[in-house]
């Protein structure tokens, strides 16, 4: 069934959710205050006709576009977001939607290894996706029946929310490990530790534990963690270089956030810990990478 889409965002995500969407569907885009591709002059005019609305926008602007938008969405219309960090007030993306659609919009989330570049040249992708109203899931295969990317349904949104965001911090420790040459034994000991303290962190959240076990988990951590282009890996092997002046990205925010407002009990995730150490005090993180190794070397543990 073709559908009315408005992406709104036109990065690479939004170019690549064009690629896969244009061929099938009635597609509207808008860019941060310009209609790119669209016959309304304006957004709550694309808005107020459109099926599905999807946010490829980072989640800092979600709240107030969000929030512009809702007034006018069309009855049974479907907002979507790819975004996969925190905003400035230490929210993710699915609790910005919440907050402003509960119980009057049906919204949801589309998160797992998803590499833009990959979808745009015509390779697959997989996504969990979590929505507000499970029976809206007929809307996601008939939207992307016959691309590349490949969709699930999911459950435990915040969970899985809390799962994409946070593996961008751990994969700024794999740059770090192969930087440092420690080897591929070591990157099989940051997936383990890095899945079992997301198991931890999603619960406390009041997640479900198997939560990190999924494309929004263990699938999204994994590209980010060892793909040739990954920021977050690059950002990795630039702390181990001494290149201090430009270590940003989403990981790091996550960080920044995370800390100001004291989201969860970091400082109880040794490996968590550990990241953020040498974000904050880059200076010190071959000592701070010993020091983790020492501990794991001292722990006495027997398998179960």
């Amino acid at each position: 069934m073709k559908q009315r889409v408005l992406i709104l965002g036109y990065g690479k995500m939004g170019h690549a959710m064009e690629y896969l969407l244009a061929a099938r569907h009635d597609v509207r885009i808008w860019n941060m205050g310009t209609v790119v591709k669209g016959a309304k002059a304006t957004l709550e005019e694309e808005v107020a006709e459109a099926q599905v609305i999807l946010f490829c926008l980072p989640v800092n602007p979600h709240d107030e576009i969000a929030s512009r938008i809702a007034p006018y969405l069309a009855k049974d219309s479907l907002c979507l977001t790819i975004a996969k960090g925190l905003d400035e007030s230490g929210r993710t993306a699915a609790q910005v939607f919440e907050h402003v659609f509960a119980g009057k919009h049906h919204y949801g989330v589309v998160y797992g290894p998803m590499i833009s570049k990959e979808l745009a040249t015509g390779q697959h992708g997989f996504a969990d996706v979590v929505l507000s109203e499970a029976a809206d899931f007929e809307v996601i295969e008939s939207l992307f029946r016959g691309s590349t990317l490949v969709c699930q349904q999911a459950a435990d949104m915040h969970g899985r929310s809390w799962s994409v965001i946070l593996k961008n911090v751990y994969a700024i420790m794999f740059g770090v490990a192969d930087e440092l040459k420690l080897g591929d034994n070591m990157r099989g000991h940051l997936m383990v530790a890095a899945i079992a303290e997301l198991s931890g962190i999603v619960q406390s959240f009041g997640g479900q534990m198997h939560t990190p076990f999924s494309y929004a988990g263990l699938g999204d951590l994994l590209t980010t963690a060892t793909s040739a282009g990954s920021h977050h890996h690059a950002l990795g092997q630039q702390l181990v270089r001494g290149e201090w002046s430009d270590i940003s990205g989403e990981g790091v925010h996550t960080l920044q956030m995370v800390e100001k407002y004291h989201l969860f009990e970091w400082s109880a995730y040794p490996l968590f810990a550990l990241v953020h150490d040498i974000v904050t005090a880059p200076e010190t993180l071959r000592e701070r990478v010993e020091e983790y190794l020492k501990q794991l070397r001292e722990t006495e543990s027997c398998a179960i």
